[in-house]
């Protein structure tokens, strides 16, 4: 019997909605200003895009807002659960570094078919995030009440729940916080939080000054 088989996309329309998909999870504007500062692309480039999209049937705009319709949604999952996997198998498997691996996600998740996807979860023992604590789409996980770094008051200690996408694309960031030790399920304390947004912690058995920008997007549980 044939299996059904879902709708191929082409690679550009798969990124916009995975863009548009991820800024939604970080609670960032979905506006076009957002998804070209992202893409690192023109403006116009982007508002081609996405009236293209919204003719697809995979977008809809409210006002300067951007939001996937169900079509949109679904494809977006595929492919945002299709880099995370990845994520997890070169990172697991293969021992690359979290920025390596990001960037190599990014040309896996559009030629993942569905037979690979199904054995890299029987292979990861159904992972239900990426290595820097983001859902994967569609596996059974239940996200902790968190809050941001940046309002961890000194003395208080926490434990590394998740690194948000929004960093992901800050270059040299993501290699110096792994580098630092600061994983999800690390515990550390705030030892110092500076005027200018650095909050210091002690984590791993050394001090890291982490910046404003990545602090306040950084979430942690209480240990």
């Amino acid at each position: 019997m044939a299996q059904y088989q879902t709708p191929e996309w082409h690679p550009a329309f798969e990124e916009y909605c995975e863009t548009i998909f991820e800024l939604a999870e970080d609670d960032v504007d979905v506006i076009q200003a957002r998804i070209a500062e992202r893409l690192d692309v023109s403006r116009p480039a982007v508002s081609e895009m996405i009236h293209r999209l919204a003719a697809e049937g995979l977008v809809t705009l409210k006002g300067r807002t951007i939001e996937l319709s169900p079509d949109g949604l679904d494809l977006a999952e595929r492919v945002v659960r299709r880099h995370r996997l990845a994520e997890v198998f070169l990172t697991r498997v293969l021992g690359l570094s979290w920025a390596d691996a990001h960037a190599e996600a990014g040309k896996w998740e559009h030629v993942i078919s569905p037979v690979v996807e199904k054995a890299m979860m029987r292979v990861l023992d159904d992972p239900t995030t990426c290595p820097h604590g983001n859902p994967i789409p569609g596996a059974d996980y239940q996200a902790p009440p968190t809050r941001a770094l940046a309002n961890v008051g000194v003395g208080e200690r926490f434990v590394v729940t998740r690194i948000t996408e929004e960093l992901e694309f800050t270059e040299g960031l993501l290699d110096y916080l792994e580098g630092s030790s600061m994983i999800p399920g690390a515990e550390g304390v705030i030892t110092a939080s500076s005027p200018d947004g650095t909050t210091t912690v002690e984590i791993g058995g050394h001090h890291v000054g982490i910046g404003s920008f990545a602090s306040q997007r950084i979430l942690v549980t209480a240990a």
